[in-house]
């Protein structure tokens, strides 16, 4: 249960709503409703190999905490490995995508400003009723629901060719 006070929220470690979104688990800390849409505070932690796909939000900065695991971020036409302690921003309209490079789960925060994409994340996500239990298949269907989705939130999914290369 998250307590708010006077512009306040206190959430102990493992609250918050969580969602498998493409087979990694999103924990929503902050959202809309809680900051006066000024910003969303997530955790995620991206399952080994996992990758997003390239993409641009059109709406919002992200912003990047790495805690534990290896990162691998594409910025543009930059490619950064971001380990424990590195803090990566991403402003609207800039190509980005990220990978977990490591063997161990990886784990991030995740700034969005102003709030609202944590609303497309639970649009394609599965809410998460036992955070221990493995990550479910990304389906084919999953992928569909991103891609019919994501123009709504002002997101731009974009083929893998526009990675950048090593």
């Amino acid at each position: 249960m998250v307590t708010t006070q006077l512009n306040g929220i206190v959430l102990q470690p493992g609250q918050g709503d969580s969602y498998w979104v493409l087979g990694d688990l999103y924990t929503f800390k902050a959202v809309s409703e809680e900051t006066n849409a000024n910003y969303a505070l997530l955790e995620l932690v991206i399952q080994p190999h996992n990758s997003t796909p390239p993409h641009i939000h059109n709406r919002e900065a992200e912003a990047f905490f790495i805690e534990d695991g290896d990162v691998e971020f594409q910025l543009d036409d930059r490619t950064v490995v971001a380990t424990p302690g590195t803090f990566l921003h991403s402003p609207p309209g800039q190509l980005h995508k990220f990978t977990n490079i490591g063997s161990q789960p990886a784990k991030m925060l995740c700034w969005a400003t102003p709030a609202g994409i944590e609303k497309f994340f639970a649009a394609i996500g599965t809410k998460v009723e036992d955070p221990n239990a493995p990550p479910p298949p990304v389906t084919t269907a999953d992928l569909e629901k991103v891609m019919l989705l994501a123009p709504q939130y002002g997101v731009t999914i974009l083929p893998p060719s526009h990675s950048a290369q090593s």
